[in-house]
C-alpha cells in the first residue's frame, strides 16, 4: 500500500480551551469515534477566523470519508490511557466530506467549518464523558420564590447564578490519576409562549422571573459534586431604600447550593428548597424551591460521528403513522381488529401501507423494555360463585417481571362461555403468538422488517395541574437508568431502521438528546385541550412553548394535538418557519377529511388509527362497544402474589373511550382475573 501525506486545512473560531479535530473513516482518523480524533493546530489568523491543520498519512488511492469538530481534549485518567474528548459542535451533513488521495503529498483547503458544498449543516455534540446539572425556577406548580420579610412581599424578583469550583487539595492537584480541568461551563435558557433565549453570560442582576416563562440553568461540568451554585435575588422594582452608590442595587439575599447534595440524594431528578439568607443579617428571609435534573452521558456505548440524523428530515409528502400499529384497539368508537402495540399490529400497519408505525416503551420489573401502553393493569379477583361482583386490584407494570408479563394470555369476552376456558386461551395463543401482548422492544426491532420506520413514545409518568399522577404513580424508575436501557436496547439493534423518539415528558425529550447523536425527538404535546386535563409542566400547557423548548433542546419537532391544530392552524407554519418538523396525533386524525386539511396545512406525519381488514385467518379479538351494555370480561387466571383485591366492581354501561370488554389470562397459582384500564382516549 503507497502512502500519501494529506493536509487537511479548516477555518473557524473557536472559545478558549477549545480545538478543531478531524474523523472520519479509517484507522489513521480514528474510525468515526472522536476519542481517536486528530486534533489540528493553528496556522495562522485570517481575518475573524483562524486557520488550522493537520498532515495525516492515508493510503494513496482509497477513498475515505471525514468530518470536522470542535471541543476539548482532556488527558487520560492514567498514564497512558485514552483521551476523552467532549464535543461542542460537529459536522452532520447527510454525506461527510470525501477524499481520495492518488498524489504523495496533497493539500485539502475545506474552507470554513460546518460547511460544505455551499451548505451549512452543524449540530450540538451529547454527553461523551461529561455530566449535566439543569437548574430550573418555573410557576408550574407555585411561584419559586416565597419571601417572609414584610417589606419584600410584594416585590418581583431578578435571579442571577453564579457557579464556583470548590477548593482541592494540593495531593489531588497533582495526582496523574485526575483528569485535566475541563473548564465548567454555565448556560442560562428563557422559555415562553413567544420565545426562547440562551445566554452564556447574565446581565449583573440577572433575569427577572415571570409566570409565564420558564427559566432554566445548564451546567457542564466533569465534577458534579464538587460545585458552588450561588443565586442571588435583586428586586425588580428598586424603591426608594436603595442605598444610592451600592454596589449591588437592589441586592436582596443569596441562596446556596452546593452540589454534593443532589449527587448524595441519588436522585437524576427532584425539588430542592433552599434557604435565602438576608445580604446583610444573614437571617432567612424567605426560599427558593430550585427544580434540578441530572444528565449523565450513556454508559457502555461510545457513539460515532458516521451519521446523525438529530436534526435532519426529508422533504417528502406527509408520512402516515400506524397509531399503536394497527390502529387503537381499547378506547376508540371504531376499535382495531388486531390488539395494539403487539407484533401482529405493528406488521399489520407495515403492509397496508404504513411507512412509521407508533408505539409505546417502558420498562418491566426487571429493566426489560416492553412494547404497551399503560402504566397499570388491573387483576381481577374469580369468585367462588359467578354472581358474586368482581373486586378490581390496579398494579403498574413495572411491578411485574418480564417472564411474568409474558405468561399474560389475551383472550376475547366470548371466552367466557367456553367450557374449556384453559385450553380455549391456550389454542388461540399457539395460533397467533405474534398477538401477545407485552413484546419486548428487542423482539419488535428484530421481528418487524427494517424498512418501516419506528416512533417510539417513551413513557414516563406525567402529572396533572389537579396533581394526580398518570396512573397514581408518583414515583418511578431513576430517569438516567431508564433510559440508558431503552437507549441501549434501541441503538445496538436498530441497524437501518428509521427511528424517531417521542415523549410528553420534557425532560425525557432533554436527556435523549443529550445522551446520544444518532436520532431526532419530537416533544409530544397536548396543548389547549377540552378533552384532556391541563398538565403540571409548564411546558406542556400550550402548543407555541412546546415549539420553544423544542428550539431551545435542538430537537427535530413537536408532534402536537390535532384538536389544537384544527382550532389553530397557523401553527404548522409558525413551527416550520422556526426549522421544527410537526406531526399530529389524537382521535380527531382519524377522521379522512381532517387528515385532508392536515396535509394540505403541510403537517410532516400525522398518527392515526389505520382501519385496516384482518389477514386471512387472524382472530378479531375486540368488538365496538360504544353505546352497549356490557357486562366486565372475566376470566380464570393463576397469579399467587397478587391475591390482594381493592374494590368493588359490577356490570356497567361503558360509552366509547372508556373500558373494553376483555381480560388478559396470566398461568400461575391463584385464581384471579386480568383486565385492561384505559384513560379516555389517550394516546
Amino acid at each position: 500500500m503507497t502512502p500519501s501525506q494529506v493536509t487537511f486545512e479548516i477555518r473557524g473560531t473557536l472559545l478558549p480551551g477549545e480545538v478543531f479535530a478531524i474523523c472520519g473513516s479509517c484507522d489513521a482518523l480514528g474510525n468515526w469515534s472522536p476519542q481517536n480524533a486528530v486534533a489540528l493546530l493553528p496556522e495562522n489568523e485570517t481575518g475573524e477566523s483562524m486557520l488550522w491543520k493537520a498532515t495525516i498519512v492515508l493510503t494513496r488511492g482509497v477513498s475515505v470519508q471525514y468530518r470536522y469538530f470542535k471541543g476539548c481534549f482532556l488527558e487520560p485518567k492514567t498514564i497512558g490511557g485514552p483521551c476523552q474528548v467532549i464535543v461542542h459542535k460537529w459536522e452532520t451533513h447527510l454525506q461527510p466530506r470525501s477524499i481520495t488521495p492518488l498524489e504523495s503529498e496533497i493539500i485539502i483547503d475545506d474552507g470554513q467549518f460546518g460547511i460544505h458544498n455551499g451548505v451549512e449543516t452543524l449540530d450540538s455534540g451529547w454527553l461523551t464523558c461529561q455530566t449535566e446539572i439543569r437548574l430550573r425556577l418555573h410557576y408550574s406548580e407555585k411561584p419559586p420564590v416565597s419571601i417572609t420579610k414584610k417589606k419584600l412581599k410584594k416585590s418581583r424578583f431578578r435571579v442571577k447564578l453564579t457557579l464556583e469550583g470548590l477548593e482541592e487539595d494540593d495531593d489531588d492537584r497533582v495526582s496523574p490519576t485526575v483528569l485535566h480541568k475541563m473548564s465548567n461551563s454555565l448556560e442560562i435558557s428563557l422559555i415562553s409562549d413567544n420565545e426562547f433565549k440562551c445566554r452564556h453570560s447574565q446581565p449583573e442582576c440577572g433575569y427577572g422571573l415571570q409566570p409565564d416563562r420558564w427559566t432554566e440553568y445548564s451546567i457542564q461540568t466533569m465534577e458534579p459534586d464538587n460545585l458552588e451554585l450561588i443565586f442571588d435575588f435583586f428586586e425588580e422594582d428598586l424603591s426608594e431604600h436603595v442605598v444610592q452608590g451600592d454596589a449591588l442595587p437592589g441586592h436582596v439575599g443569596t441562596a446556596c447550593l452546593l452540589s454534593s447534595t443532589i449527587a448524595e440524594s441519588g436522585k437524576s431528578a427532584g425539588i430542592l428548597t433552599l434557604p435565602i439568607m438576608s445580604r446583610n443579617s444573614r437571617k432567612t428571609i424567605g426560599k427558593v424551591r430550585v427544580d434540578y435534573i441530572i444528565i449523565k452521558p450513556l454508559p457502555g456505548y461510545n457513539c460515532d460521528m458516521k451519521s446523525s440524523f438529530s436534526k435532519y428530515w426529508k422533504p417528502r409528502t406527509p408520512l402516515d403513522v400506524g397509531h399503536r400499529g394497527a390502529g387503537n384497539s381499547t378506547t376508540t368508537a371504531q376499535l382495531a381488529k388486531v390488539q395494539e402495540n403487539t407484533i401482529a399490529s405493528l406488521r399489520n400497519a407495515a403492509s397496508h401501507g404504513a411507512a412509521f408505525v407508533e408505539f409505546d416503551v417502558h420498562l418491566s420489573k426487571d429493566f426489560v423494555p416492553v412494547v404497551y401502553h399503560d402504566l397499570t393493569c388491573c387483576l381481577t379477583m374469580k369468585k367462588k360463585f359467578d354472581a358474586d361482583p368482581v373486586e378490581l386490584f390496579e398494579i403498574p407494570v413495572k411491578e411485574l417481571t418480564f417472564d411474568q408479563l409474558q405468561l399474560l394470555k389475551l383472550a376475547h369476552v366470548t371466552a367466557l362461555k367456553s367450557k374449556d376456558l384453559k385450553e380455549s386461551v391456550i389454542e388461540e395463543e399457539s395460533s397467533f403468538s405474534e398477538n401477545q401482548p407485552f413484546p419486548s422492544l428487542k423482539m419488535v426491532l428484530e421481528s418487524l422488517p427494517e424498512d418501516v420506520g419506528f416512533n417510539i413514545e417513551i413513557k414516563w409518568i406525567c402529572q396533572q395541574r389537579d396533581g394526580i399522577w398518570d396512573g397514581n404513580l408518583s414515583t418511578y424508575f431513576d430517569m438516567n437508568l431508564f433510559l440508558d436501557i431503552i437507549l441501549k436496547t434501541v441503538l445496538e439493534n436498530s441497524g437501518k431502521r428509521r427511528i424517531v423518539f417521542s415523549s410528553f415528558d420534557a425532560d425525557i425529550c432533554t436527556m435523549v438528546r443529550q445522551k446520544q447523536n444518532k436520532y431526532p425527538i419530537l416533544f409530544l404535546t397536548q396543548g389547549k385541550s377540552d378533552i384532556y386535563p391541563e398538565l403540571m409542566d409548564l411546558r406542556s400547557r400550550t402548543t407555541p412553548i412546546a415549539m420553544s423548548f423544542a428550539q431551545f433542546e435542538n430537537l427535530l419537532g413537536i408532534n402536537a394535538h390535532t384538536e389544537d391544530l384544527l382550532r389553530n392552524p397557523s401553527y404548522i407554519q409558525e413551527a416550520k418557519a422556526k426549522g421544527l418538523v410537526i406531526f399530529c396525533w389524537g382521535d380527531d386524525t382519524n377522521d379522512p377529511e381532517n387528515r385532508k386539511k392536515l396535509k394540505e396545512l403541510g403537517v410532516n406525519g400525522l398518527i392515526y388509527d389505520r382501519e385496516t381488514a384482518s389477514p386471512k385467518g387472524q382472530l378479531r379479538t375486540w368488538t365496538q362497544i360504544a353505546g352497549k351494555d356490557v357486562a366486565l370480561g372475566e376470566l380464570t387466571v393463576w397469579l399467587g402474589p397478587w391475591a390482594t383485591m381493592l374494590g368493588e366492581v359490577k356490570s356497567k354501561k361503558r360509552g366509547a373511550g372508556r373500558h373494553c370488554p376483555c381480560c388478559l389470562l396470566l398461568q400461575e397459582r391463584g385464581r384471579i382475573s386480568l383486565g385492561l384500564p384505559r384513560p379516555l382516549g389517550a394516546l
